[in-house]
């Protein structure tokens, strides 16, 4: 474990010290996004500083808006994105039924399929397979060039390339098929890029970038959690913006059997990461205790001295906010645009926040002396902790 002197946080929020390194990682998972909204708000009132956001798909989207917007204007900008992308459905009374909402929902649902969603993507007017082979309109059921002028809107580019925010976005090169993050310590970042982690097949065209084409980087990792570990720098608080549970209850209906196939399938190893990255740690833990029980004339050895190196690490804080899916809400959820149902979203990442920060103190007991652990407090379960 690092001296606590060492890794000691110079600066706090409300009821939180924040370490060296605070960040965001912003799962796709198309409407559901709004949630992921919600969070950042909340997050902005508990007075948290984020160094780095990361995300995928509309992860990549929020993680743009929120990146290439000054903080006091990131919530009014995000609340723009989802107030046009929701125009075509808004709010309407509803009885207040679970049966009636499923059946709105999935109405919704089929609105989209048919209408696009404003600002985002639009149905094109030949279908593909009557398109000419390697063509764009060949290659997906909707034309995205929406996205494009909503992003430049909502977005300062020159901000969010050489701002104080670090961002990632991840996306899947369609020839090679090998997964790659553009991230603004290395690529200059524009409209395009947050394209291409969305880009999700067949609904959607891949994207060009310098001669290359990519679709979302969900087909390969709904989470970019693994980049942002990997390339950890200093003690991390890392807040993990999951959209789809990796658990849920037993399905009883054909419905219920088409939402838990696209939870399964797109919460991404979420926990077998974090539960990796418990067992590496636990594994280096292991080897230090080792290495100082050896004698002295071996501590120049040059095996001793390259596992003591491998064996260090830096304290990881991981606080899981994920979005757990209504009665209502089916195998559609991911692509009902309605004004009604993204207030809802919104309204429960700002809850999930406010219940992890009424806990606050077990994720701050572990960032005063340097442990790591995994956390889901708005859950009965407990941290795990090394």
């Amino acid at each position: 474990m690092a001296d606590t002197e060492s890794i000691k946080p110079k600066r706090r929020a409300k009821s939180l010290p924040l370490p060296d390194c605070v960040a965001l990682v912003l799962q796709g998972g198309g409407a559901l996004g709004s949630y992921q909204a919600g969070v950042i708000e909340g997050l902005a009132s508990s007075g948290i500083e984020i160094d780095w956001v990361s995300g995928i798909s509309i992860g990549a989207v929020n993680a743009a808006i929120f990146a290439g917007n000054p903080p006091e204007r990131r919530v009014e900008k995000l609340t723009a994105f989802w107030d046009t992308v929701t125009s075509a459905l808004p709010s309407f009374p509803i009885f207040p039924n679970d049966r009636v909402r499923e059946f709105l929902h999935e109405w919704s649902a089929g609105t989209v399929l048919t209408g696009g969603v404003p600002g985002f993507f639009t149905p094109r007017l030949i279908p593909p397979t009557l398109a000419i082979p390697g063509t764009p309109e060949a290659l997906s059921f909707y034309d995205s060039h929406a996205l494009k002028a909503t992003l430049d809107g909502l977005i300062d580019w020159d901000l969010l390339n050489a701002g104080p925010v670090r961002l990632s976005v991840g996306a899947v090169d369609v020839e090679n098929g090998n997964f790659a993050y553009f991230d603004t310590t290395e690529t200059r970042i524009d409209a395009r890029h947050i394209m291409a982690s969305g880009a999700l097949p067949p609904g959607l065209p891949p994207i060009e970038i310098d001669g290359r084409w990519w679709w979302d980087g969900g087909l390969v990792s709904n989470t970019p959690l693994t980049h942002v570990l990997d390339h950890q720098q200093g003690a991390l608080l890392a807040f993990q913006i999951d959209l789809f549970p990796a658990a849920s209850e037993h399905p009883r209906t054909i419905m219920d059997v088409m939402a838990r196939e696209k939870e399964i399938r797109f919460s991404s190893r979420t926990r077998q990461v974090s539960d990796q990255m418990m067992r590496v740690r636990k594994d280096r833990e292991l080897a230090r205790r080792v290495l100082a029980k050896l004698p002295a004339d071996l501590q120049d050895d040059p095996d001793v001295v390259a596992l003591t190196a491998r064996s260090h690490e830096d304290p990881v804080n991981l606080v899981h906010l994920i979005h757990r899916a209504n009665a209502w809400e089916g195998g559609s959820r991911d692509f009902e645009f309605s004004a009604r149902t993204m207030r809802e979203h919104w309204s429960a990442g700002l809850a999930a926040v406010e219940e992890t920060m009424a806990n606050a103190q077990l994720i701050a007991q572990n960032i005063e002396t340097g442990k790591s652990a995994t956390f889901d407090l708005t859950q009965p379960n407990p941290p795990r902790t090394i």
